[in-house]
């Protein structure tokens, strides 16, 4: 019996793919068999700013034709509340979580051929509200809602789009939100059903199966990566 989660020959292109999840993506769809090039402003095999159109469009034309797509470039907000929060840092937000994930799956689309598979980033913090983060939730509830017309859009043709919605996860970016305090980001981990932080790599096993043959009738779908806070 053939493994479906095989990807030996296909092309993938990861924007966010210097670091946290991103990277350990580019990792195990490179493990599958998979052909990675991974999109970045730093640490990728490309540099690109997905806020530039042009960027990122000359990133897929470069890359060609494309099998497996991942977005997950992104940052994590301001913690403030709506009322002092600045409207230049809310663009900023907004321009790299929903804008971005826009431009980069605009061009996938009109690269990728019947088969292929695109996996958006999201956030557990994209499918409920929570203080004081009003720009990175509204930008991760808008990544799910293009997720769902994009899927909706092109269903017939043979390709699906999906969004995995992660929660507390051991990356960088999450250690820069808890400002460098390492004991802080574990106690973020510990409010969490499962009572720990998340790994990249349990993040990546749930996007590699989405990309994958394996997942063949998932489109449109909404997956929490957790730990049970969706639950709750």
């Amino acid at each position: 019996m053939s493994d479906a989660t095989d990807l030996t020959g296909r092309s993938g292109l990861v924007f966010g793919g210097g670091s946290g999840i991103g990277a350990a993506v580019a990792a195990e769809l490179r493990s599958r068999g998979a052909s990675v090039t991974t999109a970045d402003l730093a640490g990728g095999d490309v540099t690109c700013d997905v806020t530039d159109w042009t960027s990122v469009d000359e990133v897929v034309e470069a890359v060609g034709d494309i099998d497996i797509a991942v977005n997950c470039a992104g940052v994590s907000g301001n913690y403030v509340p709506i009322a002092t929060l600045d409207p230049a840092a809310w663009r900023r937000t907004i321009d790299i979580n929903l804008t971005g994930m826009f431009h980069c799956l605009r061009a996938e689309l009109a690269s990728m051929g019947a088969g292929g598979s695109i996996v958006n980033v999201s956030s557990g913090a994209g499918m409920r509200g929570m203080a004081n983060l009003a720009d990175y939730v509204a930008s991760k509830h808008g990544v799910i809602g293009l997720t769902r017309a994009a899927a909706l859009e092109v269903a017939r043709t043979g390709i699906r789009v999906n969004v995995v919605c992660p929660g507390t996860i051991d990356t960088p970016m999450l250690l820069g939100f808890s400002g460098g305090d390492r004991d802080a980001m574990e106690s973020m981990g510990r409010m969490s059903p499962v009572g720990r932080l998340g790994t990249p790599e349990e993040v990546a096993e749930a996007i590699v199966w989405l990309s994958s043959p394996a997942a063949s009738l998932m489109t449109g779908a909404v997956i929490a990566v957790d730990g049970g806070v969706s639950a709750a």
